[in-house]
């Protein structure tokens, strides 16, 4: 059984985060890519957890469906108004499935590093395909390949990140220290990197390929230099393969 990170110590402070993911123009750049790709159907959040961007999302006329390892997560999501009437499924997004078809499942915010094999993240790609409708669109944001051994990826007078990789096994750890309520608390979660080739590959041996890739929500170029990246595959029948 996965181990679930996301306990209700983090559940309890995840939305004070301080990162840039939860500021309220991130979170609307994110909610306007994300709106018209659902083509006026409905969307699957992978690791949909306190609805940051499901609830948003919600209000620009998407319904939203989710699945959660965490249920401390899922909880703070259910304490929020409306909370109770979006459909979450708890368990693995990668082996998890819920009802109906959709034309949009997306995983923000790093989530697929939390797959930490190769394996679990091939599986996570095909059943994003198997939830899709044809043309439907999976849609992922990470970061891009850092191969230093070990990088400061924020430093401020909360927070500091530090990863620690191994090129050999592509096995990341990222330590967070954060001061809470006046003391330092640490957090290392464990994660496995993949590039944006590799993650080709994964969309293809899934069904899918291709449709765009951008630096960011606000479709910035994707160059070399780029930190991270958001990108879309569409579910393609065998014959629109080749």
């Amino acid at each position: 059984m996965k181990t679930n990170y996301f306990g209700a110590e983090i559940a309890a402070r995840y939305d004070a985060s301080t990162d840039e993911e939860f500021e309220p123009e991130v979170i609307a750049a994110t909610v306007d890519f994300l709106a018209p790709l659902a083509r006026g159907g409905a969307a699957l959040e992978f690791a949909i957890g306190t609805g940051r961007i499901a609830f948003p999302l919600i209000e620009r006329g998407v319904p939203v469906h989710g699945i959660d390892l965490s249920p401390e997560m899922v909880a703070r999501l259910r304490e929020k108004p409306g909370g109770d009437a979006i459909p979450v499924e708890i368990g693995d997004y990668a082996t998890t499935r819920v009802e109906g078809t959709f034309r949009l499942v997306y995983l923000v915010f790093n989530g697929i590093t939390n797959q930490t094999t190769q394996n679990d993240q091939v599986a996570s790609f095909r059943n994003a395909a198997a939830h899709l409708e044809p043309r439907g669109c999976f849609v992922i944001e990470v970061v891009t390949l850092n191969t230093s051994p070990v990088s400061v990826f924020n430093l401020s007078d909360r927070h500091v990140g530090i990863d620690e990789y191994d090129a050999a096994t592509q096995r990341l750890v990222s330590h967070h220290f954060q001061l809470v309520d006046g003391e330092w608390k640490r957090l290392s979660l464990p994660f496995r990197a993949a590039s944006v080739g590799e993650l080709d590959l994964m969309a293809l041996l899934a069904g899918m390929r291709l449709r765009e890739r951008w630096a960011g929500w606000n479709r910035e170029p994707f160059t070399g230099e780029s930190r991270k990246h958001v990108s879309v595959w569409e579910k393609t029948g065998s014959r629109d393969m080749s």
